[in-house]
């Protein structure tokens, strides 16, 4: 990879999109050409909390256990040790929170599943960001497993940063990782404004990613074949391979 010219595009929030660079860099080396350009910054919220004694609690993100830890000292809080975390490293961040953390090691489907598999009965408290796909706090408590949700932090839409705007306005390849649908949806219409050079190759961490990428100006996509930073390096090397490069 010492020999990668093309730049790699991300738009990732600033704390995870530093830590993808920084695996990327682990991975390619260290000349490794990286543009981020954040389209979501989080804005944490002071949520209304159920008034319950709580079993447990839910994230579906790192931000969320951010989130969590700047009300942490509130009493609904007192004694609640489990956290069910969608994927390993929202668990990881969940035990660096001083909880107890379950790994999903998945998607909302499969956290869910895990959450049913293990009996749980709540209530439980999800602590999660203004604008989710799904509802995974209603399909629980169709499952008769009592379920609150808080709203503890809202992402907040960023514009393109000059560095990217140059980089898309140039001819060539460039690749970019795309980790949610909203993320998605964001660069898709903020290209509609980008007098477009580049030859964009998508890498998307879901099928729902890569539909809510539907429409974007393109040269290729590859889906990862697991929800996770590991596998979306895999699928990066797998569109240079592929001969993604100038």
């Amino acid at each position: 990879m010492s020999r990668q010219s093309s730049p790699i595009l991300l738009t990732r929030p600033a704390a995870q999109g530093d830590r993808f660079a920084a695996d990327l860099r682990d991975r390619f080396g260290g000349d490794i050409r990286i543009i981020d350009s954040a389209l979501l910054a989080p804005r944490f919220l002071a949520p209304v909390l159920p008034q319950v004694r709580l079993k447990a609690l839910i994230f579906t993100s790192e931000t969320g256990v951010q989130g969590f830890q700047r009300i942490a000292a509130e009493t609904i809080f007192s004694g609640v040790a489990c956290a069910w975390c969608v994927g390993n490293r929202t668990a990881q961040a969940a035990r660096e929170a001083g909880l107890q953390a379950v790994s999903a090691q998945g998607d909302v489907v499969a956290l869910t599943a895990a959450i049913k598999a293990a009996g749980e009965m709540g209530p439980l408290l999800h602590l999660r960001g203004r604008d989710v796909r799904g509802d995974l706090v209603e399909s629980l408590n169709s499952a008769n497993i009592e379920t609150y949700s808080a709203i503890v932090y809202a992402q907040e839409q960023q514009p393109l940063t000059p560095q990217a705007l140059a980089c898309l306005q140039a001819p060539g390849p460039v690749l970019v990782p795309l980790f949610s649908p909203r993320t998605a949806s964001i660069l898709r219409a903020a290209l509609a404004d980008v007098p477009l050079q580049a030859d964009l190759w998508l890498a998307a961490l879901s099928p729902a990613v890569a539909e809510a990428a539907e429409g974007m100006p393109r040269a290729g996509l590859a889906i990862a074949k697991r929800p996770d930073a590991g596998a979306m390096i895999e699928t990066l090397q797998g569109l240079i391979a592929a001969g993604t490069q100038a």
